[in-house]
């Protein structure tokens, strides 16, 4: 059974079409990424499937129960971590979570045992007696997601976890969540803006835009379904017009010139030998050659533009 099952899932505010005819299906045990930028549907998404909002049209099971019919039941067995942390911050980090073993009805005994295996993957146990106020926000955001994790859910719904934190906490807490993710064995849906986080983390992602879903699959899928192969080049004396010569060859996409270094995408990359040899035979002076598909940011912004396109 799929964790989350969505049909035509539409919903409005106004004139604006926040979530557009969603048909998703996404299995248990999956961490999956919700990809898009701010205002693309995302955060409305998550409201849905929490059944904190009801659709205009369209359905959604989550776990096996429809977010119309038994919300309720859908939210006991998922957690959630949205815009606000929902941490007090005059509490230490075990009073917090105590707290929230209270709300679910754990026993003392069940909430003390789940605080140390929230904590210790997280290298918090020490200190989870201090109050949290004076916490850096990588660690604060570290506790929220325990709080997430502090009832067993099948189920969790992050949303932006990583916004608003410096490179070193976010790289900090992408590992964290991979370490919770295979100890506690639970489905995840992420939304974010940040594509390298999704291809870091997620074993599938789906791309949306002005509430319509542009594309799903694993992100290797995902760069060799929608994404050229790419060609980088680094050298002297490119010229303007080795440029065109190159932008003009038939084998070429697209190309960009950034800082003396090329970068070709190509119809085939095993045939990049011959873009190679003619900057060889135009005088340039190659000093790097390199090869790859574009990563999960370009796909992006290729669906992105195709979308724009579709609608013009």
């Amino acid at each position: 059974m799929n964790a989350i099952q969505t049909n035509q899932l539409t919903r409005s505010f106004g004139a604006l079409k926040a979530v557009d005819r969603l048909t998703l299906e996404i299995p248990r045990g999956t961490v999956f990424g919700f990809l898009g930028p701010n205002g693309s549907g995302k955060t409305t998404t998550i409201r849905l499937l929490l059944g904190l909002l009801d659709a205009d049209q369209g359905s959604a099971q989550v776990l096996g129960f429809d977010t119309r019919e038994q919300p309720d039941e859908v939210r006991v067995r998922c957690g959630a971590l949205l815009e606000h942390h929902g941490l007090y911050e005059r509490l230490s980090a075990a009073e917090n979570l105590d707290y929230y073993g209270h709300i679910w009805h754990m026993s003392k005994a069940d909430r003390e045992k789940r605080i140390r295996e929230l904590l210790e993957p997280l290298d918090l146990y020490e200190r989870r007696d201090e109050p949290i106020g004076r916490w850096s926000r990588g660690m604060k955001q570290k506790l929220a997601v325990a709080r997430t994790l502090m009832h067993r859910p099948e189920l969790i719904f992050l949303d932006e976890p990583t916004a608003g934190l410096d490179p070193v906490a976010s790289s900090a807490l992408r590992e964290d969540l991979s370490t919770l993710v295979a100890q506690e064995g639970v489905t995840i849906f992420l939304t974010t803006h940040n594509l390298a986080e999704a291809e870091k983390l997620c074993d599938r992602v789906g791309v949306i835009n002005h509430g319509h879903l542009l594309a799903v699959g694993s992100p290797s899928d995902l760069r060799s379904k929608t994404s050229a192969p790419r060609l980088f080049v680094t050298g002297k004396d490119i010229t303007s017009q080795i440029v065109e010569d190159v932008k003009n060859h038939p084998l070429v996409q697209r190309l960009q010139q950034q800082n003396g270094r090329l970068i070709v995408d190509l119809n085939d990359l095993t045939r990049s030998h011959e873009i190679v040899a003619l900057l060889v035979r135009a005088g340039v002076q190659i000093d790097e050659v390199r090869k790859e598909k574009a990563d999960l940011e370009d796909v992006f912004l290729q669906l992105v533009e195709e979308e724009k396109g579709g609608e013009e």
